[in-house]
């Protein structure tokens, strides 16, 4: 069998020319604006995709659909959705070879790591469908005669509903994984999806909602908009038709927040997460994590180690051996499965740049010089650095991790809540009861002891504080939160008991 690509074959209906059409109605359709989007590749910083502009009338248009397939969807049974949604992730595994070439393409995601996210993405929505099953067969029933002054005439049916049509929207970084972590949950409730995908990514999310359509799942059930945000994301998010948002990016989700109204959310919005390193560590075992943790993906992860507070008695020696580990990293193109490769945009670098200028000139020391090509950054380890450096708060979604020198561990506490971000954190230290401490001091959603902040695995909570987020992911925590509770009392004429 010929080898898929990327608009072809089994998704060659989701192109039209050279333009990548939306999804709407269970239909792949055109815009009637004639605009497009350009989608930039990071390393070649030319043209590479282009997607449909929508406008607001088919925004509507989608909504109406969406709306109306809901209202059927909420009333199929649970095993039904659930077998749908296993086809959903059959088909994403047996098509994913497309998808992982969007992913290199459009975002400069090594191709491993593309296909991890793929296969991530499938094994996300299996489980999903399971959980959903077991979790939503659950309600409860109450009796009035536990509360006092009532006898047992009330009987209380309390169910989970669906909360109605979830606008999805999902980052560049992760444009599969992270969107099918809020499809799926939305599906098995009972909800409809309409799916704004990033721009860097779009193509790779509209490769994978074909899958879906493939799928089974009913016309209008799940949509996919694109366009730029300036024309229709204010008017998205703002829709009356939308119940429910489920957004991960960066402080957009702020202003999102502002204006969405008495709908739930669901956001996670960013993280500077520290790695609290104390002198009994095991330091090879601290470095390992950094590195991983700092450096993956050219550091473009909400959950990448932005920080390091290490005591000052062990810092050379940390430091020392992130050093090491750093020097074998590979440098290059998405395509050869680099370690580090080009950041998503050339604002995105420039960015990063001025944070490490900023630190340069206030007296933090390199550990390596710093190096750019384009949008491709080679990695930084910056010593040194202090609270007054824009580098010690702000994020750079880049290859560059700092390092502050500590004397206290009451410091590196102060130094991780005082920041607006509480997204994750890490401590290192072979004293557990240390650890547990630490960890009850961090006003962070997650503590990692021993190992670097991570999403997963993707049945465990997952949610931040402060400005990194509202709300909490997960496959159950997600399940929950799009659904409401229903009661149904029962009055009853007389008490009534059950017989002894």
């Amino acid at each position: 069998m010929a080898e898929e690509k990327a608009g072809s074959g089994f998704y060659a209906d989701i192109v039209d020319g050279d333009v990548y059409k939306y999804f709407a109605h269970g239909e792949w359709k055109s815009s009637s604006s004639g605009r497009s989007v350009n989608i930039i590749n990071p390393c070649t910083r030319t043209v590479v995709y282009r997607v449909q502009g929508c406008t607001q009338d088919e925004v509507d248009g989608v909504f109406e659909s969406a709306t109306i397939a809901q209202k059927r969807w909420a009333k199929t049974p649970l095993w039904k959705r659930a077998e749908l949604l296993h086809k959903a992730a059959h088909i994403l595994r047996e098509h994913k070879e497309p998808i992982v070439d969007c992913l290199v393409t459009e975002v400069a995601k090594a191709r491993k790591d593309s296909i991890t996210e793929v296969l991530r993405s499938a094994d996300f929505v299996s489980y999903c469908a399971e959980e959903g099953v077991r979790l939503l067969a659950e309600g409860k029933f109450l009796v009035g005669d536990s509360f006092p002054g009532n006898d047992r005439t009330k009987l209380c049916m309390a169910s989970k509903v669906p909360l109605g049509v979830v606008l999805c929207i999902p980052p560049f970084n992760y444009p599969v994984n992270l969107a099918v972590s809020k499809i799926a949950p939305a599906l098995i409730a009972g909800n409809a999806v309409v799916l704004k995908p990033p721009t860097q990514g779009a193509v790779a999310g509209l490769h994978m909602v074909r899958c879906f359509q493939e799928a089974g799942f009913p016309k209008g059930l799940i949509s996919a908009v694109t366009g730029k945000g300036s024309d229709i994301g204010d008017f998205l998010t703002m829709h009356p038709a939308v119940n429910c948002i489920s957004f991960t990016g960066g402080d957009t989700g702020i202003a999102i927040s502002r204006r969405a109204g008495m709908i739930p959310l669901q956001m996670e919005l960013g993280g500077k997460d520290a790695c609290i390193v104390l002198e009994d560590a095991d330091l090879d075992l601290a470095a390992a994590n950094i590195v991983k943790g700092g450096f993956s993906y050219s550091g473009q992860r909400c959950t990448a180690v932005k920080v390091v507070l290490v005591m000052e008695d062990v810092a050379d020696a940390l430091v020392e051996r992130v050093n090491s580990r750093l020097a074998k990293l590979t440098v290059g193109r998405p395509e050869d499965d680099a370690d580090i490769t080009p950041v998503v945009s050339e604002s995105s670098a420039n960015f990063i740049e001025g944070l490490v200028l900023d630190a340069r000139e206030k007296g933090a020391l390199f550990c390596q010089e710093f190096k750019r090509d384009g949008n491709l950054i080679w990695p930084l380890l910056v010593d040194h650095v202090r609270p007054d450096m824009r580098l010690a708060w702000e994020e750079p979604f880049g290859p560059v991790v700092p390092v502050i020198r500590i004397t206290t561990v009451e410091e590196g506490v102060h130094h991780c809540n005082a920041s607006n971000f509480a997204l994750q954190g890490c401590v290192f230290t072979r004293d557990i009861n240390k650890a547990i401490m630490i960890s009850d001091a961090m006003e962070t959603g997650t503590v990692q002891i021993n190992s670097a902040p991570a999403r997963g695995p993707d049945h465990f909570p997952f949610q931040g504080f402060r400005e990194s987020g509202i709300g909490s992911q997960g496959v159950t925590n997600s399940i929950l939160m799009m659904t409401k509770v229903k009661s149904t009392v029962i009055n009853l004429p007389a008490p009534s008991y059950s017989m002894a």
